[in-house]
């Protein structure tokens, strides 16, 4: 059997990634899972919660879908990125997929243009339509400063990691994500020495990159990379 492990991102929880989970579910026979991190999902509640948590988590994951998978696949969203390359060199992993991983975070450049359109919209009565304003809000709102810093904690240590990946890996970041610079995944390419890797970057999406408007392009790239056969089922790349 084949194992597919899907880890999501900081604050988030497994709708960030569910168009790309359930797309490898209706065209594999895989045991998919997307576990939801300590303190995340839809009853958020991080305040007192470490990132050791967040790891051991991922681990306990990974560990308990090892016992009953012959191969396993790591993917990994934003923070899950960097948990899922840490699991990586600790563990024999067969591919790896990194999206819009936080080897760095916060791309002022690309923010100042959001933050701008916000502005924009304000001043046309439009900020209920702008869906960086609406996904983001709750989020500034609700999330403790200690949070913050635990998420920083974990880039820092899994960092140290990324020498150690030695699995295949695939890396695909969005040019337009304004919470990850799209040059993290330039930096990941450079540190993690793998034999076999593959940059991709995407024009149009921004950091929600299994949810925007390339993640049908993602959905086949990240399934042709997992099973070396082409998906001719998805739309070709624009331009």
């Amino acid at each position: 059997m084949v194992g597919c492990l899907i880890i999501h991102g900081y604050t988030g929880g497994p709708y960030e990634v569910e168009p790309l989970a359930a797309y490898l579910r209706n065209y594999t026979n895989w045991d998919v899972h997307v576990p939801t991190l300590p303190g995340h999902g839809g009853n958020r509640e991080l305040d007192g919660v470490s990132y050791t948590a967040w790891l051991a988590s991922a681990e306990n994951a990974l560990k308990k879908m090892r016992e009953k998978t012959d191969r396993l696949y790591l993917i990994g969203f934003s923070m899950g990125g960097m948990i899922a390359a840490y699991l990586a060199s600790r563990h024999a992993v067969d591919k790896l997929v990194l999206l819009a991983t936080s080897r760095k975070y916060l791309s002022f450049r690309q923010m100042s243009k959001e933050l701008k359109d916000i502005l924009a919209d304000g001043v046309k009565g439009n900020l209920g339509q702008n869906g960086f304003f609406k996904h983001y809000r709750d989020k500034w709102r609700r999330v403790p400063m200690k949070a913050n810093l635990e998420f920083i904690r974990l880039v820092r240590f899994t960092q140290r990691y990324l020498p150690h990946v030695e699995s295949p890996v695939l890396i695909v970041h969005g040019q337009r994500d304004m919470v990850v610079p799209y040059k993290a995944a330039l930096d990941l390419d450079k540190e993690i020495t793998s034999e076999k890797k593959e940059v991709v970057l995407f024009d149009r999406s921004r950091h929600l990159i299994c949810l925007g408007d390339d993640k049908d392009m993602l959905n086949g790239m990240v399934y042709q990379f997992l099973t070396s056969k082409k998906a001719a089922h998805i739309e070709e790349a624009p331009g």
